[in-house]
């Protein structure tokens, strides 16, 4: 018996060592596992960052519809400064050399966007629909309308009839191409994308933004029309402002819930957030413009038999609307302005920045409607110390977005809104034979 056992002890000795080796030589394979990922992720992480030096045709595949919002800024300066209410000899040449600069601008911008999608078409698609960049495809509509606000306002002296003429179709062709970009584009975020709530922002509200402005334009350009055209523009503008403010409504609730609930944007994203002063200015000043015409284009008893002619019904009616939600914009401007300034020390330039200008011009025009409705002094000098900050904001905007620019900060492969689409290299040439880049329009999800 004692033989046995001791004839076994080598075995299980040798046994013991062996298992015991095997559990050393794993746990040294794990530990040599651990300190490998993190260097494969580093590897990972250095394919994706951002090239150091990129070609003229790599930065322009980059241009991505955020652009437009600089347009759109400086159209609705050049539309504040044409009916500011406290004026100065060479007032209204500059806020023409604003209108001309913003044509100029808009047209090279639309040469910058073409060059992109013959670079890279399948980005045209994919722009549309893209949770950042998509949204932006608004502002290219909006600095439209704001340009055919200015053709009126800067243009009216200087032209005859054909001018109210071709406005009122272009109105008319304005309004449908809004319509359609208003349900098109909610429609595709609905079908291909899933945005999160913790990360709503007033961005969401881009793609109903055209139909925003229409109050504002109808309001505008209804002097010049004819009896019986000035009439369905004023009904078309009221039906497309409602509209616009019911959806901006529903999503100021969905917005409301990030902030109370999440955390605020980061501080270079924070600009942004003066966009949720536009949808109550705009509305504020399309009703109150549109009120002050009622009595010219509704006759005394159209609706009623009263006394009181229906279009002065409506008048009131309609500065009561605009006076009701104006404090609404403003409530939304000074939380935005105490957040801005909390985080300026740690903002850096982002397309983001326009928003200083665009949304509190809609801000601006509603004061410079309400002071006149009211005939008050004090809202007049409010209007004016908007006009002048607006006018320093852009001017501010202007020198870091050229800035920005000379240093790669924008319009560089990696640091655009598009930097996240799938599939899709950095631009024309690293899309040149990527047979994956094809795929990006399958990438339709399912329904959830």
């Amino acid at each position: 018996m004692s033989e046995n056992i001791c004839s076994r002890a080598p075995y299980a000795l040798a046994l013991q060592v062996t298992q015991q080796s095997s559990i050393y030589f794993s746990a040294r394979m794990r530990i040599r596992e651990k300190k490998m990922k993190p260097r494969e992720a580093d590897e990972g992480s250095e394919e994706e960052r951002p090239p150091a030096e990129v070609g003229l045709r790599d930065r322009l595949a980059h241009f991505t519809w955020p652009w437009f919002a600089a347009t759109m800024s400086t159209g609705a300066l050049a539309v504040v400064l044409g009916n500011t209410p406290n004026t100065f000899t060479g007032l209204r040449t500059i806020g023409k050399c604003f209108f001309i600069f913003d044509i100029i601008l808009f047209l090279l911008f639309n040469g910058l966007m073409m060059t992109r999608f013959i670079l890279v078409p399948r980005k045209i698609f994919a722009s549309l629909h893209h949770p950042v960049e998509g949204l932006f495809f608004g502002t290219y509509w909006v600095s439209i309308a704001l340009i055919l606000n200015c053709a009126y306002i800067y243009g009216k002296a200087e032209t005859g009839d054909w001018l109210n003429k071709g406005l009122e179709v272009t109105f008319w062709m304005y309004c449908a191409a809004a319509f359609i970009v208003g349900v098109a584009q909610y429609a595709m975020f609905f079908h291909l994308e899933r945005l999160s709530v913790v990360d709503a922002v007033p961005a969401w509200i881009f793609p109903i933004y055209p139909l925003l402005v229409v109050g504002t334009l109808a309001g505008t350009i209804l002097p010049g029309q004819s009896e019986d055209a000035s009439w369905k523009m004023f009904v078309g503008g009221v039906f497309f402002q409602g509209l616009a403010w019911l959806v901006s409504f529903l999503i100021y609730g969905i917005y409301i819930q990030r902030l109370m609930t999440s955390n605020l944007p980061s501080p270079s994203v924070r600009p942004g957030m003066f966009v949720s002063v536009g949808p109550a200015g705009y509305t504020a000043a399309g009703m109150i413009s549109l009120a002050n015409q009622a009595p010219t284009l509704i006759s005394a008893n159209y609706w009623t038999d009263t006394t009181v002619p229906d279009g002065e019904i409506v008048r009131i009616i309609g500065i009561m609307t605009g006076l009701f939600i104006i404090l609404f914009a403003y409530w939304f401007f000074f939380i935005t302005a105490i957040v801005v300034l909390a985080g300026i020390g740690r903002m850096s330039f982002s397309l983001n920045w326009w928003a200083f200008i665009f949304p509190n011009a809609g801000l601006t025009l509603a004061t410079i409607q309400a002071a006149k409705v009211l005939n008050s002094e004090g809202m007049k000098g409010i209007a004016s110390a908007l006009t002048i900050l607006l006018v320093v904001m852009w001017l501010i905007t202007a020198v870091f977005c050229i800035r920005a620019v000379y240093r790669g900060d924008v319009l560089w492969p990696g640091k655009d809104e598009d930097k996240s689409m799938e599939r899709l290299a950095w631009g024309w040439r690293g899309n040149m034979g990527n047979p994956e880049a094809r795929k990006i329009i399958q990438r339709i999800s399912s329904p959830a």
